[in-house]
C-alpha cells in the first residue's frame, strides 16, 4: 500500500524558512516521481515542484523556482521540500503525490496518490 506522510507545518513569520518532508513507503521508489502541490482556500491545487527517484531529475513551478528547493533523503525515503523568503501568499495547505509514471507533471490529476496535507501559514 503506497503511504505518503507529510510534516513540519506550521506557523512562520513572513521572510523565513520552512522545510517540509514526505515520507513515502509502499512502492519501488526507482519506478516513481514524487511531487510537492500546495491548495489555499477558494484556489486549485498548484504545482510547486517535482523530483524523480531513479535520477534525481527535478522540475519546479516558474513561480517558486529559485525560492523552493526539492530534495530526496534517498537512505530514509523521505522528499524535502524547503520554503524559503516566505511571504502571505505561501499560506496553503501542502501537499506531496507520487506518480508511476515518473514524468513530473503540474497536473494533480497525472499524480495517483496522495498525503493528507500539512497547514502551512505566514504570518505579517
Amino acid at each position: 500500500e503506497v503511504q505518503l506522510v507529510e510534516s513540519g507545518g506550521g506557523l512562520v513569520q513572513a521572510g523565513g524558512s520552512l522545510r517540509l518532508s514526505c515520507a513515502a513507503s509502499g512502492f519501488t521508489f526507482d519506478d516513481y516521481a514524487i511531487g510537492w502541490f500546495r491548495q489555499a482556500p477558494g484556489k486549485e491545487r498548484m504545482f510547486l515542484a517535482g523530483i524523480r527517484w531513479s535520477d534525481g531529475t527535478t522540475s519546479y513551478a516558474f513561480s517558486v523556482k529559485g525560492r523552493f528547493i526539492i530534495s530526496g533523503d534517498y537512505a530514509r525515503n523521505v522528499v524535502n521540500l524547503e520554503l524559503n523568503n516566505m511571504n502571505a501568499e505561501d499560506t496553503a495547505v501542502y501537499y506531496c503525490a507520487a506518480s508511476n509514471r515518473t514524468v513530473i507533471a503540474i497536473s494533480p490529476s497525472h499524480w495517483a496518490y496522495w498525503g493528507q496535507g500539512t497547514q502551512v501559514t505566514v504570518s505579517a
